[in-house]
C-alpha cells in the first residue's frame, strides 16, 4: 500500500519552532516532487515548500522564506519542514503531498500546481 505518514504538528507560542515529517511507504521518493500545502480557516490552500527528491531542488512559498527550511533523508524515504521564528498566521493544517516529476516541469511549478495531498494533514496552531 502507497502511504505519506506525517507527524509532528502542535501547539507552538509565536517565535517557536517545529519540524513536520513526511513518511513515505510502499514506493520511493526518488522520482517525486513532495512537499507541504496548507490550508487555514477560510483561506485557500497554498504550497508551502516543496523538495524533488531526485536533485534536492526547492521551492519555498515567500512568506516562509528563512524560517522554514525542507530537507530530505534518501535513506528513510522521508522528507522533513523544519519550521523556526513560527507566527499565529502559520497557523493551519499542513498536508504532505507529492506527485511523480513530470517532463520539462520544475519543482516550484510541481508545487504550486501539480502536488495533491495524500493524508489527513496535521494541524500546526501558532499561539501565545
Amino acid at each position: 500500500q502507497l502511504q505519506l505518514v506525517e507527524s509532528g504538528g502542535g501547539l507552538v507560542q509565536p517565535g517557536g519552532s517545529l519540524r513536520l515529517s513526511c513518511a513515505a511507504s510502499g514506493f520511493t521518493l526518488d522520482y517525486y516532487v513532495i512537499g507541504w500545502l496548507r490550508q487555514a480557516p477560510g483561506k485557500e490552500r497554498e504550497a508551502v515548500s516543496c523538495i524533488s527528491f531526485s536533485d534536492g531542488s526547492t521551492y519555498y512559498v515567500d512568506s516562509v522564506k528563512g524560517r522554514f527550511t525542507i530537507s530530505r533523508d534518501n535513506a528513510k524515504n522521508t522528507v522533513y519542514l523544519q519550521m523556526n521564528s513560527l507566527k499565529p498566521e502559520d497557523t493551519a493544517v499542513y498536508y504532505c503531498a507529492a506527485d511523480p516529476l513530470e517532463y520539462l516541469s520544475t519543482t516550484q511549478a510541481m508545487c504550486t500546481e501539480v502536488i495533491t495531498p495524500w493524508g489527513q494533514g496535521t494541524q500546526v496552531t501558532v499561539s501565545s
